[in-house]
């Protein structure tokens, strides 16, 4: 307690439902080329499907983070791989370019934008019930951290970009998400 009988300030995030995350050494991950920091927390959030196969433990997961990073930097020219966030069948969230790293995945939204992919095709299936908990979760802390501004706007892929993607059953589950806007 303070000389006026409160309590300190616990800092940003604290209280926050913060998924687990991942780490890039877990998976595997090679070094970016760079990295450009974020100037101020993003405004928007956009979902993504990586429209390859779903995975559901953390060794197949590090297998398909491993291969969406080379297709990313040796096939696409990005200096890393190009969401912030992904997430497993199993829910489990791994670090792509992590908090307040502009990401390449949207173009032109990049610089105020966080990018997650839930990984797995979702134009026929849907995302588990543990992949939607973690976005969930995922946005939560990001607002708690400082990294999404409290009022950011939630969007498909396909509402920055003619594109599919998220997939219908992600887009359609994903529209119950608070924050979403069209």
């Amino acid at each position: 307690m303070d000389s006026a009988g409160r309590a300190p300030d616990p800092g940003p995030g604290a209280g926050a439902a913060c998924p687990r995350i991942a780490p890039r050494r877990r998976w595997g991950a090679v070094r970016p080329l760079q990295r450009e920091p974020m100037s101020q927390p993003a405004g928007r959030a956009i979902i993504h499907h990586t429209a390859l196969s779903q995975c559901h433990s953390p060794d197949s997961c590090a297998q398909e983070l491993r291969d969406i990073q080379s297709l990313h930097m040796r096939h696409r020219g990005f200096d890393d791989i190009g969401y912030n966030f992904l997430i497993g069948g199993d829910g489990s969230v791994y670090e792509g370019r992590g908090w307040g790293i502009v990401g390449a995945h949207a173009k032109m939204h990049n610089n105020n934008s966080l990018g997650i992919a839930l990984m797995g095709h979702f134009s026929h299936q849907p995302p588990t019930p543990a992949a939607l908990s973690s976005a969930q979760q995922l946005l939560e802390c990001g607002v708690a951290l400082g990294h999404l501004h409290p009022d950011y706007t939630l969007s498909g892929h396909r509402d920055v970009r003619n594109t599919e993607c998220p997939g219908d059953q992600l887009y359609s589950a994903m529209r119950q998400f608070a924050h979403f806007q069209q």
